[in-house]
């Protein structure tokens, strides 16, 4: 095996490990290994914005986890796509730049969490951020990270915006600035017509230096401990087993899923569940795969008056040689957005203090979404999905088997209580309200029979039962908090050892309302200025 030994190992290179591996490394006075169990981020369909479908089930880059049966929503299991590539899933989302609102983050405060206020965060959004529109109070301009307005929005994104003020929503051109309550136009994590992944970002544009060694097809088996302090990681690389050394420490960067799966393999978790997977336990701690937490939603499906929807493109193979060639040559074209253009929050219902419901808005709809893969209509269609912010259910995530190239075991445990219920069914209500605005009517030839069937609030339910599904932003599985019983303090040390952070949404003490690419990657800028500040 190697002896090879590195100041600083980041363990996952996704949204926030390209951040905090590249900042670690980018005065130059470190030595820093990156490890990605994934290859190098040269899939074609990395690049156009409209190409995340396809690898929504590529295994290749693709993790393509699946969830244990949900026993509220008829044992389905709920498919779980996380990139397996250089940037993660910031290689294969949607795109959508949405940081959550700033009483997320001053919960985060008054949970324990000093220096995690939405004032003590705003700097690391800014910072990251190289904002089309310039930098202002909210916004950065100059940083690794290409936020944009998306080209050749749609006339039905348009309209639905035009319908939700007719439905009483206000207008709100960004969802980033003051307030996230309203209705308008999402921005993506895209620069010149092309995804700006975190490899993209942090490896490449920002050019952290010789002195960053990133590592890929690389699988970590598990850390290594002498006493109580983390030395260095096993790795798997090309099948072939390699030990990497570190002298100062060790960030899991591995998600929601994988890093409570690696901590757990490395001997931290609940004690009496580790040992059952035959792995002797380094630190007893029970909140390690606990407190799991996703948004949830349901998908509102319309017909389209006009053939001016996605579903057409999906549906003939001389169109996508076309819209191929147009983005290949120019960068236009249909594959240059991501068919997401308008979006909304607002409340459920007049108790709720501020927005719990986001309202996302494809330009397409899909007769069936697993893994499998995506399939498209035969007729245009447009969508209206309904998200569920605040969830009350708790999952968890468990090792499935000892064996580390094995997939963890996911429980999510959705709509176990009855205020989700409920929220959702008003959100159904609200979209349905918004549809059928005269704004609309131009282009709404009504909701599909999958779902228009479900009027009663009884029949909602039960079509949410069998048709919802998550919405992919797994958090809080190895929590921050000012308590000791907490995992991490909030510097994001691991309590109980030494020489180990976590840098992920797992990190999340509770879930932003809204997607979760963003804050993952503030964590990780946030994460880095920490360590270097330790280091100094």
């Amino acid at each position: 095996m190697s002896a090879e030994a590195f100041d600083y190992i980041v363990l996952g290179a996704g949204s926030a490990g390209c951040a905090v591996a590249a900042r670690l490394a980018e005065n130059g006075r470190h030595t820093v290994a990156l490890i990605e169990a994934g290859p190098r981020d040269h899939a074609f369909w990395i690049r156009p914005p409209l190409g995340y479908p396809m690898l929504y089930t590529d295994p290749l880059v693709n993790w393509m986890f699946e969830t244990e049966p949900e026993p509220e929503l008829q044992n389905r299991r709920m498919y779980q796509p996380r990139g397996k590539v250089l940037g993660g899933t910031s290689s294969i989302n949607g795109m959508l730049y949405i940081r959550g609102q700033k009483e997320d983050y001053d919960l985060w405060r008054q949970m324990g969490c000093t220096g995690w206020s939405y004032d003590d965060v705003l700097p690391f959004f800014r910072k990251a951020e190289d904002q089309q529109r310039g930098a202002d109070e909210w916004h950065g301009a100059g940083g690794p990270l290409k936020v944009s307005d998306q080209p050749g929005r749609s006339p039905i994104a348009e309209a639905i915006v035009d319908a939700a003020v007719e439905a009483g929503v206000p207008r709100n051109p960004d969802f980033n600035g003051p307030q996230q309550e309203g209705t308008g136009f999402f921005q993506t994590t895209t620069g010149n017509n092309r995804r700006w992944n975190t490899a993209q970002a942090y490896l490449r544009t920002l050019k952290p230096g010789p002195n960053l060694h990133v590592i890929t097809n690389a699988h970590v088996t598990r850390i290594a401990f002498e006493r109580r302090r983390a030395s260095g990681v096993h790795v798997l690389e090309h099948g072939k087993p390699r030990h990497i050394a570190a002298r100062r420490e060790i960030v899991v960067s591995g998600g929601a899923f994988g890093t409570p799966h690696m901590l757990q393999l490395s001997g931290i978790g609940p004690a009496k569940h580790v040992r059952q997977m035959g792995i002797e336990p380094v630190l007893d701690q029970p909140h390690v795969g606990a407190h799991l937490l996703d948004h949830f939603y349901a998908s509102l499906m319309f017909r389209c008056t006009e053939a001016i929807t996605i579903n057409e493109l999906a549906n003939s193979r001389v169109r996508q040689a076309i819209a191929g060639a147009q983005y290949v040559l120019s960068k236009k074209g249909p594959l240059a957005n991501n068919g997401i253009f308008a979006g909304i929050f607002t409340r459920t219902d007049p108790s709720q203090d501020r927005p719990n419901l986001q309202v996302n808005t494809n330009i397409w709809t899909v007769e069936s979404r697993t893994s499998a893969g995506m399939k498209a209509h035969p007729f245009p269609g447009f969508t209206m999905s309904p998200v569920l912010l605040n969830p009350h259910n708790e999952g968890t995530v468990r090792l499935r088997s000892p064996d580390p190239l094995a997939d963890p075991e996911i429980r999510q445990n959705f709509l176990t209580d009855r205020r989700d219920i409920d929220a959702m069914i008003a959100g159904i209500r609200i979209v349905r309200d918004v549809a059928a605005q005269p704004a609309l009517a131009r282009y709404n030839a009504g909701e599909l029979d999958a779902t228009a069937a479900a009027v009663s609030d009884a029949e909602i339910e039960e079509m949410l039962r069998e048709r919802a599904i998550a919405n992919l932003h797994p958090v809080g599985t190895c929590r921050m908090g000012g308590s000791d019983d907490d995992p991490l303090d909030p510097r994001l040390r691991m309590r109980g050892v030494e020489g180990l952070r976590v840098a992920d949404t797992s990190v999340m003490p509770s879930l932003v309302r809204g997607n979760t690419n963003a804050p993952a990657i503030m964590i990780g800028e946030k994460c880095a200025a920490m360590m270097l500040e330790d280091a100094a």
